[in-house]
């Protein structure tokens, strides 16, 4: 499902996936808030469409402004443990992990996805990029579904 909403113009490419976080500071008083917080706090998104025709509107936090975009919801690429890792079922995240120079760690703890919920396995994409885990886990990298 999509949802039209605003963003940064040097954001605003198609394919382009991010997490919302919410408001800032910057957004207090601005006549635009409807459009630009909509979406839900802590998901992943991916831009689908710009909206060729919109102008280009200021804002306080976007120094370029900020355009209407079409967006829905992204999967979230993520380790998990091997042992619960297939298409179909469900799956939460190992734990954190304070290996931040681990080529994994962004696969460990992932933007879009908490450690606390359990999420759909869309897709096994096979090994992690490491070659070892530094916490002795046994991880598969997979894909969990885009929460509608």
């Amino acid at each position: 499902m999509t949802t039209v909403t605003l963003i940064g113009t040097r954001l605003a490419d198609v394919g382009r996936e991010f997490v919302y976080e919410g408001e800032s500071a910057g957004c207090e008083g601005c006549p635009y808030r409807g459009q630009c917080l909509n979406l839900t706090e802590g998901k992943r998104y991916r831009v689908t469409d710009i909206r060729e025709n919109a102008q280009t509107l200021d804002c306080a936090v976007h120094d370029a402004g900020v355009r209407a975009v079409e967006v829905e919801p992204a999967s979230v690429p993520a380790n998990v443990p091997s042992k619960r890792a297939y298409a179909g079922s469900k799956a939460s995240l190992a734990g954190p992990c304070p290996h931040t120079e681990c080529p994994s760690h962004g696969y460990c703890v992932p933007d879009g996805a908490d450690f606390d919920e359990e999420r759909v396995i869309d897709q096994v994409l096979g090994d992690p990029p490491h070659e070892t885990c530094a916490l002795d886990r046994d991880l598969t990298l997979v894909e969990f579904r885009a929460e509608e």
